[in-house]
């Protein structure tokens, strides 16, 4: 944590069949804090976390966004590893996991279930389960955020607006497309975190709308009219892996102007 600028490590990029990149989740760093938003689909993060060069010492919170499987289920072998390391005096502090009702119940009824009891002697303890609600603030470190329901029409499924130290925002609306309703927390933020599933082109061949996803071209569309500054795409399909960014990014331009990322696995993104 000695980076003095704030920056995103994209641990995965990819949507939920993903097998050529991991599934999305990434860490949002600041210089005094370590924020790890979902886990992807399993014990794939252990690799990931590594290949970042992240230690599991440093991570005291994470968001979890909903319950699909390639978010959530990285979170429990996060449990898993963190908790021993609590028994041994090697992990300091608290991990505090941070989700909506319906993602809290679900993590601690799955962890009851998988986990024994050791590991789980630390849930409830070190370990700490956190509730949050809509456009409930908190705050930890030198990091402040904004939880937000995105309205989704799958899975109850919470974003959030983060305030950095340097006063830029940085809203990650999880991984469907933009509501209206949360238009306050995106209007002229610094950093936009969209799903985009695919190109607009390509709409026929993977079905983004079917799975209440959006294109390229959709996203960049919302973040053209809302005033965004930077757009970071992710959640994207793994066909076409090394023209993505190049594809990705040309569509976007057709439309928005601001500066446009489209991240690769263990990218990093300095904010």
């Amino acid at each position: 944590m000695n980076n003095p600028y704030s920056k995103i490590t994209m641990l995965g990029t990819g949507n939920a069949m993903c097998v050529r990149c991991y599934n999305t989740c990434f860490c949002l760093h600041t210089p005094q804090s370590l924020l790890m938003v979902d886990g992807g689909g399993g014990n794939g993060i252990f690799k990931q976390l590594h290949r970042a060069r992240i230690a599991y010492e440093d991570i005291h919170h994470l968001f979890v966004t909903h319950t699909h499987t390639d978010h959530i289920m990285g979170v429990i072998w996060m449990i898993r590893k963190i908790s021993p390391l609590i028994h041994k005096g090697k992990f300091q502090g608290t991990l505090t996991i941070y989700g909506h009702d319906e993602a809290c119940e679900a993590l601690l009824t799955m962890c009851k279930l998988m986990l024994n009891e050791q590991i789980m002697s630390a849930v409830g303890r070190e370990i700490v389960i956190r509730e949050v609600t809509d456009g409930e603030h908190i705050e930890f470190d030198d990091l402040a955020i904004d939880c937000f329901d995105i309205g989704s029409t799958k899975k109850k499924q919470f974003g959030f607006a983060a305030t950095l130290p340097d006063g830029q925002r940085v809203v990650c609306l999880g991984d469907e497309p933009y509501n209206v309703r949360n238009e306050r927390y995106v209007r002229d933020c610094d950093w936009l975190l969209c799903e985009a599933f695919c190109l607009y082109g390509q709409r026929e061949q993977f079905r983004p709308y079917e799975k209440h996803h959006s294109t390229v071209l959709d996203s960049a569309r919302v973040a053209a009219q809302l005033g965004v500054k930077n757009l970071l795409l992710y959640h994207s399909v793994d066909a076409n892996l090394a023209t993505r960014r190049q594809q990705f990014t040309e569509e976007a331009e057709q439309v928005f102007n601001g500066n446009i990322v489209v991240p690769d696995d263990l990218d990093t993104i300095l904010l």
